[in-house]
């Protein structure tokens, strides 16, 4: 059995049979959310250049006026104008300058205006001060997926999405952009709120068009979901997480013969079926865990370990972290520190 437990496993139900690959994705896509943790919107005179560390959450860059130049680690500089908007959904370290050779100063070391709880305001000094045609404003702030850090579709994402290279194919981009341009450029009263919605949008919105336009490789997670026998064996192993599922009955689904099956779904994916299967498991226990409080034995008794200490062995090995830390730190969470969009002094 792919999960350690006794029980039998239950017959495939009609609504597992009929999930196809195509489903899977679009409920993914449906359920996929971006809830802004913090923002800010900094104003910055040149020379000017930021370094953000790297942090769990995602990165997100919107330039409202004039621009810059951003880098990730072993990458080249890349332009960024007005319009333009990145996601970085690993929230790799990265540094932005107004040009690549300004020397490089950490984000700490800067100052920031709160406006409301998760909101920042940064400016270099007073209006007065800042030469327009040196001034650059960007809307920086970071993201947390609903998603789990580990999920197969997470996993293939770049670790930059540039709106302008998905604007072409999918409509919906534009028009965020150009709403976000509209409320800079009116500058009303709650204008900063309004931009950290349309900043969740527009995120979701690049993913969107990333899955449906630029990642059409032959292997991976997302090739396999679209192939009609192994997503139709995806999407019943995220559809019902709980059960315990054998290799017989997956390949059943597929319609194949066991070894068949192992031998496709492991040169599709990458890696055989119980380790998939072990890793779901851990995503949707990790769910119950951290944002639930659920105590570690319900999840190990709910996933059909026959004990905690063997749930608890499985989960730490694929998650990296025992799930009672984990608990822990939902139960009596640390002060978080918070994002600090800042500019220069």
């Amino acid at each position: 059995m792919l999960a350690h437990s006794s029980r039998s496993a239950t017959p495939p139900s009609p609504a597992s049979e009929a999930t196809s690959g195509r489903d899977l994705l679009t409920q993914v896509l449906l359920d996929l959310r971006l809830d802004g943790v913090e923002y800010g919107r900094c104003v910055m005179q040149a020379p000017w250049a930021i370094a953000f560390p790297a942090r769990r959450e995602a990165s997100f860059h919107f330039v409202a006026q004039g621009g810059g130049w951003l880098k990730l680690p072993d990458a080249d500089w890349v332009r960024l104008n007005a319009g333009d908007a990145v996601l970085l959904p690993r929230g790799s370290f990265h540094v932005v300058a107004s040009d690549p050779d300004v020397p490089t100063i950490d984000i700490d070391a800067f100052a920031r205006v709160p406006v409301s709880e998760n909101l920042y305001l940064v400016k270099t000094g007073d209006d007065a001060d800042v030469d327009p045609a040196a001034r650059s404003v960007m809307f920086c702030g970071s993201m947390r997926f609903n998603l789990d850090p580990l999920h197969p579709l997470l996993a293939m994402m770049p670790d930059m999405m540039r709106a302008g290279e998905l604007a072409q194919r999918d409509p919906t981009v534009p028009a965020m952009l150009e709403a976000m341009e509209r409320e800079v450029s009116l500058d009303r009263i709650g204008a900063c709120g309004i931009m950290a919605r349309l900043a969740d949008v527009l995120a979701a919105s690049i993913i969107r068009a990333w899955v449906e336009c630029g990642c059409s490789d032959s292997s991976g997670w997302i090739a396999a979901v679209h192939c009609p026998s192994i997503g139709r064996v995806i999407a019943a192993i995220h559809a019902e997480p709980e059960r315990d599922w054998s290799v017989p009955e997956l390949a059943g689904l597929m319609g194949a013969s066991r070894s068949r099956f192992a031998e496709a779904f492991t040169r599709t994916l990458g890696e055989t079926p119980a380790r998939y299967v072990a890793r779901i498991k851990m995503f949707q226990a990790r769910r119950w865990i951290a944002q639930e409080g659920m105590r570690v034995a319900v999840a190990a008794n709910r996933l059909g370990y026959d004990s905690e200490a063997s749930f608890s062995r499985a989960f730490k090995r694929i998650i990296g972290r025992s799930p009672g830390a984990l608990r822990s730190e939902h139960l009596h969470p640390r002060p978080r520190a918070a994002f600090e969009a800042r500019a220069p002094r």
